[in-house]
């Protein structure tokens, strides 16, 4: 057992605290003080192992100053030969494990990063520090316990959420199911069993998925919950619960939702549509998710607090740089541009893309993650934590640019959507020009049994559009430009992309087109489709 697993059973809980929470309290010099003390080492790790010498091209760089002067900004193309390999001979530190995220068509089906023995300690007081985050309203105000029921909805290794999950004691605790069951059976099996698991047994914390958390919302609020009565006839427990929540949803005078059956101390959650369904899972489960922001190749990066508003970053994990948006554009479009960087304690608010060096024996010298971030405050006065403030946009290399005037990211195109209470499966998104003149055309899919007048969508998406980017709006105002279509989908096109994506053996990150620019074969399976999809009861939710 782990050092913070005794302090758990032991019940020395205001240590764990100290230990996995102290972040929040430093200042922002003591912040670049351990940024740099940990990318010293991490320094002399690269200088003796084969791929720091070939990043490093002969030079010795011993300190952050010396890394920006002597080594060009990174790329995933960099490290491909070695790690889609999976060389353990070449890096900083031998690796226990490896995980993966989808990679590039047509160069490498993923892209793999290795975690070393320190990086999963680290992670685990991280995710410790979010579980306390999660359920609590103030400093210290300690709310976790021993063999609290945790549903576990995250994506299963070697996805990065599914390391998170095997760092986290989660024998000291009731997952739903068991974390070694839960890798073993298909994705939505595990979110069908733990569901039921959590009627019978009480549901404490949730751990998964935004979308996931949402799709268990809907499911109860357009089916009223039903369950199997086998189900229910063999777990009496399940049945009085179930009896509760649909007593309060009458009294409330609405469908029954989550909030009805449980009272969770707290939500975890991560995804680009965090923000996108912030009010919504509020709504169903009756709190905030706490949001946490990550990926393959930097694990946290950074995490909401109490306030469930902006997110810290954590120090521990990388050294942090940041280019200016406009300068980032740039070089995504001149490879040859190398752009200057910013440290932590340079910010100012406003958009940046982040660049990490990987501590603890990773692998990544100045990687472009191509995560634009915006800067909020230097600071969460409202709690007191001097650590600047960030809140995830989009990725700065994918984005929909319509005549110069705005970039559309993934993210604002999903909330202008939400906003406009259009009913929908999900969409995917294009740019197109029609007689020269740049459109988005948005794909969507709408729900069973809805009747929507296609330009009444379109006139409601629009005027979102025009709320959440305001270049948009001034496509309409300055040039007299209304630039989107939309077209709806038939019915099931994303239930049989996801069929046929499975039979060809696709991994769970494959399972959905992009929502920006999918490929013109996979629009064109989408918009071709014919045949009709029925869910039965009782089929899990497809997320």
């Amino acid at each position: 057992m782990t050092q913070l697993g005794e302090l758990f059973v032991q019940g020395k809980l205001e240590e764990i605290w100290d230990r996995c929470c102290g972040f929040i309290d430093l200042s922002i010099e003591d912040f670049m003080k351990i940024q740099e003390r940990l990318l010293q080492e991490q320094l002399e790790l690269l200088k003796k192992c084969e791929l720091g010498k070939h990043i490093f091209n002969g030079a010795t760089p011993t300190n952050s100053e010396e890394l920006r002067r002597s080594i060009p900004l990174t790329t995933y193309a960099d490290y491909a030969p070695f790690l889609t390999k999976r060389r353990m001979d070449i890096l900083p530190k031998r690796p226990i494990l490896w995980q993966y995220t989808s990679g590039k068509n047509g160069e490498y089906a993923h892209r793999w990063a290795p975690v070393t023995a320190r990086q999963m300690d680290e992670v685990e007081s991280l995710v410790w520090a979010m579980a306390l985050f999660s359920s609590c309203k103030k400093r210290k105000d300690i709310n976790i316990r021993p063999n609290d029921a945790v549903l576990y909805g995250m994506a299963p290794p070697p996805y990065a959420t599914g390391t998170i999950a095997r760092c986290f004691p989660h024998e000291k605790f009731n997952f739903l199911p068991k974390v070694e069951e839960a890798e073993r059976i298909p994705f939505e099996d595990r979110i069908k069993k733990g569901f039921q698991m959590a009627l019978s047994e009480g549901l404490d914390y949730c751990l998964s998925m935004s979308s996931v958390t949402v799709a268990m919302g809907n499911r109860f609020s357009q089916s009223s919950g039903k369950i199997s009565m086998k189900f229910l006839l063999s777990n009496p427990k399940a049945m009085l619960r179930l009896a509760k929540g649909k007593i309060k949803a009458k009294l409330a005078g609405r469908p029954m939702l989550p909030k009805d059956l449980w009272k969770v101390k707290g939500l975890m959650t991560y995804g680009i549509d965090g923000s996108v369904y912030r009010e919504k899972i509020k709504e169903q489960w009756g709190r905030y998710p706490l949001d946490f922001h990550g990926c393959t190749e930097a694990f946290l990066i950074a995490t909401q607090t109490w306030d469930y508003s902006s997110m810290t970053f954590v120090p521990y994990m990388q050294f942090f740089e940041f280019i200016p948006e406009e300068e980032a554009i740039k070089s995504w479009r001149d490879t040859s541009y190398q752009p200057k960087t910013l440290l932590m304690n340079e910010l100012k608010p406003g958009n940046y893309e982040v660049v990490i060096t990987s501590f603890h024996g990773g692998p990544f010298v100045r990687y472009r993650l191509g995560h634009l971030v915006q800067i909020t405050s230097l600071r969460n006065e409202a709690l007191d934590i001097d650590i600047p403030q960030m809140i995830y946009l989009t990725r700065v290399d994918d984005q929909i640019d319509i005549a110069g005037f705005t970039r559309l990211s993934e993210k604002g195109i999903w909330q202008a959507i939400e906003d406009s209470h259009v009913e929908y499966v999900d969409w995917v998104a294009c740019k197109e020009r029609v007689n020269n003149t740049p459109r988005l055309h948005l794909y969507i899919e709408p729900k069973d049994n809805t009747t929507q007048d296609k330009e009444q969508v379109i006139a409601a998406i629009h005027e979102e559009l025009k709320n959440v980017h305001p270049g948009y709006a001034d496509l309409e105002s300055f040039i007299g430009l209304m630039p989107l279509d939309v077209t709806f989908l038939p019915k099931g096109a994303f239930k049989l992309y996801k069929i046929r994506q499975q039979n060809a053996g696709a991994d769970l990150g494959n399972l959905k087109p992009p929502h920006l620019n999918p490929s013109a074969e996979d629009l064109e399976f989408m918009l071709r489709t014919t045949a009709k999809v029925t869910v039965k009861q009782g089929e899990p939710v497809s997320v």
